[in-house]
């Protein structure tokens, strides 16, 4: 008898999940936007502005009036925002990082399968021009036609040379009477 229930999940058939509390966060948009931060915050843009922003705040805080002033003389304040925006920009320079390795890696495991792929074609053709050669070896040449042609020639003006003594003997010779 065949049991109509089953215990667990089928494997022909994908999980269904539950939905969870917890958010959840796409890597490659994740990934994406520490790039263009980490290469903003590499920018000369980026330390322009943050001069002129620290340049600014130093020159309010040192020469504005002490009831207006946001961060007095140790300027306290900025090395808590400073800090804390280090402490953001650090892990996502380092994610920016890792993905740069990552596509590296990849570009780099093409390149070497590519260059494999050179390697085999010209080995092969290298095979293929020895094969040629090999056979080129065995086929007549026009400079060894040429050379028995001319040796045939030779021969055949040599025999036309004999012929040719030998007809003139015949004709010098007396013919007899019968």
């Amino acid at each position: 008898m065949a049991r109509k229930e089953r215990r667990g999940p089928r494997l022909d058939q994908p999980l269904v999940r539950s939905r969870s509390l917890r958010p959840t966060v796409d890597s490659e948009a994740a990934g994406r936007v520490s790039e263009r931060v980490a290469r903003f915050l590499g920018s000369w843009r980026f330390l322009g502005w943050m001069t002129l922003v620290i340049a600014g705040w130093l020159v309010w805080n040192q020469f504005a009036p002490a009831d207006l002033r946001i961060d007095p003389f140790p300027f306290l304040f900025l090395t808590l925002a400073l800090s804390l925006q280090a402490s953001y920009a650090a892990p996502l320079i380092l994610l920016a990082q890792n993905r740069q390795t990552d596509r590296d890696r990849v570009q780099y495991k093409e390149d070497r399968e590519q260059t494999l792929r050179l390697m085999a074609d010209s080995d092969y053709l290298t095979r293929e021009i020895a094969a040629l050669r090999i056979a080129m070896g065995e086929v007549a040449t026009r400079d060894y036609l040429r050379s028995e042609i001319r040796s045939l020639l030779e021969e055949f003006n040599e025999l036309l040379k004999g012929e040719k003594e030998l007809s003139e003997d015949d004709s010098n010779e007396p013919k007899s009477k019968n």
